[in-house]
């Protein structure tokens, strides 16, 4: 062949001279989920990865700072202030899906704890039974969501400015309902016992053991369903490999509720897994929750697909305020009363902190509901673990104020290496 010639290119000579494809591994085996998992990583998935960084850095520095962070007691203590925090948090996952805020949420779960603390109270003319209080709150702060959502959804003025409206009217509405020089104890049995009361030990083993059950039971309908329809199984180690690390964590944080000072697992906590599995079914495995990330994603063409935008979100703001409201029950429950700044402190910074720490976007249509128990964890494990150790309530902010901009710096690294691989 002379020099210069231009090489003559054939089918059979491209298959000949092209490298051979690399094999990429079984999805469904480990070694095909870490593959995957790592190439999300590299696309700018990260997931639940700075989390769980965050919790280990956490957990070491606070455990070599007191011997008293790592404890069962204290262990127990954490649940319960995770639990009215994350529960909030559940509903601002929804609303920041939306690519919305919510900044009425903290007065909004004061409003609930008052609500019920006024009317199972003798001395008002109102006085009813405790847990007929914790429905009407739950029913007066869902109808208050609504409320304020309807200005989103029908007026489409600014969620940030409706809210905010929001944040200082509930404030009023506190300040007037319990006078600023006392506060509302609350004496039924039965709200008290939302975040005071804990589970024998026999009790707590079978929880372990119900929850290992069907989360195998579910692991089990999903291969029989996809058998039925027709559809390739899928390799059953990895699926089995999850169920042995769920089962794992739900016994080991029954062993060591068990061995607190209370001794059991505290009801608080229950209530919390209990909203995470509902709310994590209809974000993942409903037709509203499709929607809801949807309008989140592209509001115009989940509007041009048929997508009835205003419902979802007038219906997501009434999630907020229902959860808000739970959370609420949960805070009161805590100290068996309200006072006039129920509802207030860093509460909203929390709420909202720990759905961006957890993982959810701010810019909306992506995140999960198990971002609020994440983000909870992170920002109670410092909290807890500054109080253990002494310091003031200035570093908390400071702390949890530095994390949530590294949260939010994350998302943004991570939204802007996903546009960069063309997802």
């Amino acid at each position: 062949m002379q020099r210069g010639a231009p090489t003559i290119s054939s089918p059979v000579t491209d298959v000949l001279t092209s490298p051979a494809p690399r094999a990429t591994p079984d999805p469904d085996t480990p070694l095909g989920a870490l593959h995957a998992y790592v190439e999300r990583l590299k696309s700018g998935e990260l997931g639940s990865l700075p989390v769980i960084v965050a919790m280990v850095g956490i957990t070491v520095f606070f455990a070599s700072k007191t011997s008293v962070f790592f404890t069962a007691t204290n262990f127990n203590n954490l649940i319960g202030q995770v639990a009215g925090t994350a529960l909030i948090a559940i509903g601002v996952v929804f609303v920041l899906l939306l690519g919305e805020i919510d900044l009425s949420v903290g007065f909004l779960s004061g409003v609930g704890g008052v609500c019920i603390a006024f009317f199972q109270t003798q001395g008002h003319g109102y006085s009813v039974p405790g847990l007929v209080a914790v429905l009407l709150s739950l029913v007066l702060c869902t109808l208050i969501g609504a409320f304020q959502g309807s200005f989103v959804a029908f007026i489409a003025v600014p969620s940030f400015v409706v809210t905010l409206a929001g944040n200082l009217a509930l404030q009023a509405v506190i300040i007037r309902w319990v006078p600023q020089t006392r506060s509302i104890t609350i004496d039924d049995k039965y709200v008290n016992d939302v975040a005071g009361y804990y589970l024998p030990p026999a009790a707590g083993w079978l929880v372990a053991a119900g929850i290992s059950a069907a989360f195998g039971l579910s692991i089990a309908a999903a291969f029989r369903a996809r058998r039925r329809a027709g559809l390739p199984t899928r390799n059953l180690t990895l699926p089995l490999i999850r169920w042995g690390l769920v089962s794992a964590v739900g016994f080991v944080v029954v062993a060591v509720c068990n061995h607190g000072s209370q001794h059991g697992v505290p009801i608080s906590g229950l209530l919390l897994l209990a909203m995470l599995v509902l709310w994590t079914w209809v974000a993942g495995s409903t037709t509203f929750g499709r929607h809801v990330y949807a309008v989140g994603g592209n509001a115009e063409a989940a509007r041009r697909a048929g997508i009835n935008v205003v419902f979802v979100r007038l219906a997501v703001f009434m999630i907020s305020g229902l959860m808000a409201g739970v959370g609420g029950v949960v805070l009161a429950s805590r100290i068996n009363g309200v006072s006039s700044d129920q509802g207030g402190g860093p509460l909203l910074l929390y709420a909202i902190a720990a759905a961006v720490i957890g993982g959810t976007s701010l810019f909306g249509g992506r995140g999960r509901v198990i971002a609020a128990l994440l983000g909870s964890v992170v920002i109670m494990s410092i909290s807890n673990g500054l109080d253990l150790i002494g310091s003031s309530s200035w570093q908390k902010y400071v702390i949890t104020g530095v994390i949530l901009l590294a949260a939010v710096a994350i998302d943004t690294f991570a939204r802007r290496r996903q546009q960069g691989v063309g997802r």
